[in-house]
């Protein structure tokens, strides 16, 4: 009798598990989490405009979005090359470059999304004119963030730059700076926690948000939008630009729905760029 039940019990449990296997492969067959995209973002706004196009439009165009938010603008890169994620959006084409040039990454970026304005940011003057001599500047130290902050400076008259220094600028490009300006150079993240030990920080606009910062009002000087080669953009491994769900999200991404909502919910501190 035991033997009898003991084999029961086996070919019960057998029967089980080949039907469990066989659910799994069934839904994996059906394609259940086949729609689902994984995308990395920085919190503000890539990470809002995501969450408004899940909840809003993605279900209509048959695609669930996983949105992971990241800290820094590190980490995303890392794990879109190690297959954690299936696309990142919170980086621009410079800032890209700069990151394939030093670490091999293959990677495609696809159509423009929007701008985040840098702006100029202080604690301690209400005005540039008041900006004092030998003040401490505090810029981003990726380098295309570098260069595009002593852009910013250079274009509200505070220093001159070598003509044709561009994106890549640096501070042996600087060819007057009649302040006597030293900078500080800090992770961007951390650039909206100097401003009470600088006179001014140039600080990225989504860091500039997240801590409650208005750049459309709060900033002492802000990038123009027109023309602006800073656009935060979709970016895929080289090779998924077709897949599916890729082109389902670059769809909704440039809808007039999400310009919208760009424009109403940042009141220019988020700039469309399409």
């Amino acid at each position: 009798m035991r033997r009898t039940l003991a084999a029961v019990l086996t070919s019960a449990t057998l029967l089980l598990g080949l039907a469990a296997c066989g659910s799994d492969d069934s839904d994996a067959a059906s394609g259940a989490a086949s729609d689902t995209l994984k995308v990395g973002v920085s919190p503000v706004p890539h990470g809002e405009i995501l969450k408004y196009i899940s909840d809003n439009l993605a279900s209509a165009e048959g695609l669930k979005l996983d949105i992971v938010e990241f800290n820094d603008y590190i980490q995303p890169n890392v794990a879109l090359q190690e297959k954690q994620l299936d696309a990142n959006y919170f980086q621009h084409i410079p800032y890209l470059n700069e990151e394939v040039a030093a670490k091999g990454y293959k990677f495609t970026p696809l159509k423009p999304v929007h701008i985040e304005p840098l702006g100029l940011y202080s604690k301690k003057v209400k005005s540039l004119s008041e900006v004092p001599d030998g003040g401490v500047v505090g810029i981003p130290n990726d380098p295309s963030n570098s260069g595009r902050a002593l852009n910013l400076l250079a274009a509200n008259g505070l220093l001159t730059l070598k003509d044709g220094a561009g994106v890549k600028a640096t501070e042996k490009d600087i060819t007057a700076n009649p302040k006597n300006l030293k900078f500080k150079a800090l992770e961007a993240a951390q650039l909206p926690r100097s401003l009470e030990d600088t006179a001014v920080s140039v600080i990225n606009g989504n860091y500039a948000i997240e801590t409650g910062l208005k750049p459309a009002t709060d900033a002492l000087a802000l990038e123009k939008g027109e023309g602006n080669p800073y656009a935060n953009l979709l970016v895929v491994r080289t090779g998924d630009e077709s897949d599916e769900r890729i082109v389902k999200l670059e769809k909704l991404l440039h809808s007039p729905e999400v310009k919208k909502f760009i424009t109403d919910k940042y009141q220019g501190s988020v700039l469309p760029a399409f």
